[in-house]
This record gives structure tokens, sequence and C-alpha cells, in this order.
């Protein structure tokens, strides 16, 4: 079943929109295999599985990909590292970043929201970050651009959010990690009136709730979380609308250093979305646990289903995959 909930692909000189849904067995794929571990308690084993199992579709792809966003830098992460080459070779160069479970903790306490996640663009389009963390905020589509401002006091971008969307302080929800780090944020926004919806993991999906409050009942997005997870959620605001804004946090020489070689040349730049992904980017997110956004894997007795959001910048067609599998043995 696919609803699509803007206008048909349009034919563009980006990439081949056949991968928009070859994307979609890639993610599907990662999701199932991480969820025959919810609730185990085992994060490492969930991650490990989604890990090998998001590899295995990659390399089937007519493409010749390079992690750019991926498990870590190659002496961190034996598969899908930072470098990594992926696909048939056979296909066009393409950037790729990816989290095949984000989310492990969430996975293995079996609570909501947690995702197999890759995006996919033009070789050179996406930002090639560090795994350090990153300052984050976020809002949906729909407003001016100087609506929100990372250097602003949390207060600031609450009243200028309200009053852009036009209803009370008291009406904004922000979604926030649930960290000690995060304790002056936590109390600012509270002392506005506004409310807030603290997760334990998965801040790609915090982000991407934001274009859609009235479903998710998330306003904004802000805190600190890992650089990569910024990347992914950049991607999926070019395709489906919105704003982020992101800041590095170079906090010693030796991630400055790291940074640099990695291109980053000023480790105070704010990146806006067109700088974290460029170009026309794929999506694609299946739900691993049930959450706002996406229903978690089901397995039945004769058959597996699968939840999948899957986008594309060029054309902001959204598709929303609810997939029955009846051949098991492809997973």
């Amino acid at each position: 079943m696919s609803k699509i909930m803007n206008a048909a692909d349009k034919i563009s000189a980006g990439l081949d929109r056949v991968l928009t849904m070859e994307l979609v067995r890639v993610t599907e794929r990662a999701a199932v295999a991480a969820a025959r571990l919810r609730g185990r308690g085992d994060e490492k084993a969930a991650d490990q599985v989604a890990v090998d199992a998001m590899r295995t579709e990659l390399n089937r792809l007519a493409i010749k990909g390079t992690v750019v966003i991926g498990e870590g830098e190659r002496d961190e992460a034996p598969m899908l590292y930072i470098g990594e080459e992926v696909g048939t070779g056979a296909g066009p160069e393409v950037d790729i970043a990816l989290d095949p479970l984000e989310g492990t903790t969430i996975c293995a306490k079996n609570l909501p929201n947690a995702l197999a996640v890759v995006a996919l663009a033009e070789k050179g389009s996406l930002l090639n970050a560090p795994d350090v963390y990153m300052d984050k905020i976020a809002i949906g589509p729909g407003y001016a651009d100087d609506v929100i401002d990372i250097d602003a006091a949390p207060a600031e971008n609450i009243a200028r959010l309200a009053k852009a969307k036009g209803v009370p302080v008291s009406e904004i929800t922000a979604c926030i990690l649930d960290r000690p780090r995060h304790a002056a944020i936590i109390d600012a926004v509270r002392a506005t009136g506004a409310a807030i919806r603290l997760i334990g993991d998965g801040d790609v999906a915090g982000v991407i709730h934001t274009t859609d409050p009235e479903e998710t009942g998330i306003d904004i997005y802000m805190g600190i979380g890992g650089a990569p997870e910024g990347v992914l959620a950049a991607a999926a605001l070019r395709c489906i609308g919105g704003q982020i804004q992101g800041r590095l946090i170079l906090d010693t020489p030796e991630k400055v250093e790291r940074a640099a070689r990695m291109g980053v040349s000023d480790p105070n730049k704010v990146y806006r979305a067109d700088e974290m992904a460029r170009g026309d980017v794929l999506f694609a997110a299946t739900g691993v646990t049930d959450g706002n956004m996406l229903s978690g894997v089901k397995f039945g007795r004769n058959s597996i289903t699968t939840h999948t959001i899957v986008l594309r910048s060029s054309s902001r067609t959204v598709r929303e995959i609810k997939a029955r599998h009846q051949d098991l043995d492809k997973f």
C-alpha cells in the first residue's frame, strides 16, 4: 500500500528515482533484523544485526556509494564505517548517511520510536561530519527563515515560534533529549509555560516529529545530540520541509583536528539543512518499534508487516508504505 502525500515524482537530472524504492528495502531489512531483538536488553546485538542486514542490502544496490555518516570512523567500526564503499559499483557515485538502528536503547527496552534510517545524495553533497556532538534546533515547514536562532536563548526561540504560529506559548511543545546536560534548557523552557516532551534516545525521530505537530504534538526540537544524527535529520528536512541549525561541538584540540581532516575549516560554523544535505536527497526510515510517526515491525504467523516513510527532495514527494511481506526467506 502506498499513500502519496504530494505530487508525483518529477523527472530531474538528479538521482534515479528508482533508488527511492530500493532504499525502502534497505531500511526494511535492517528494521526487521533489529525488531527480532526488541525488548531483549542487548543493545549491541540489536545494533549488530541491523548493521549486517543494512550492509547486505546496500551492497545489492546499483551504486558506487561511500558512507560519509556511518557507524563510526574506520578504526572504531568494522562495518559501515565512514569511508566504506558500498553498492555493486555499477551505478552513480553517491554519498550515504545511515543509522541501521537509531535508538539502540529504545529497541533494547522496546520503547517507542526506534528506527532504521538511511539517506542518499549525489557525491559530495552530504556533510562529512565527525562522530561528535552537535548543538541543534529545528522546526517544521511553513515559517520564515529567521524564526529560530541557535544562538538565542531557549525562551526567545519559544516566544518567536509561538508568535509565528499564532498561538500562546502554552500551546508550544519542545522535544528535548533527557540528559543531565540539558537541565538548564529544560528549566528555561518550562519557565516560559511551554510543554516539554523528554525522549531517552532517537533524536533523528525527534527532529522529524517537528514537521507534523498535529500528528506528533512536537513543535520544536532543541539541545545537544549526535552530529551524524544531525546530518540525517537535515536530509529528511530537505525532503519534507522545515528548518534546522546545527553547530559541531569541537571542545578539544583532538576533535578540532579530526574535524579539520574531514574538511571542517570553521569549528564554530552554524550549518543549515541545505549545507548538511545539498542537491537531490533521498531519505528512508522504517519503524522498528511503534512510534508517533511509524508503526514498528509486526511479526505474523505467515507474514511480516513493515511501515516506512520514504522522501525525495527534488520532487518533495513523501511516500508512506505499509508492506506485508509473505516471502519470509528474504529476511
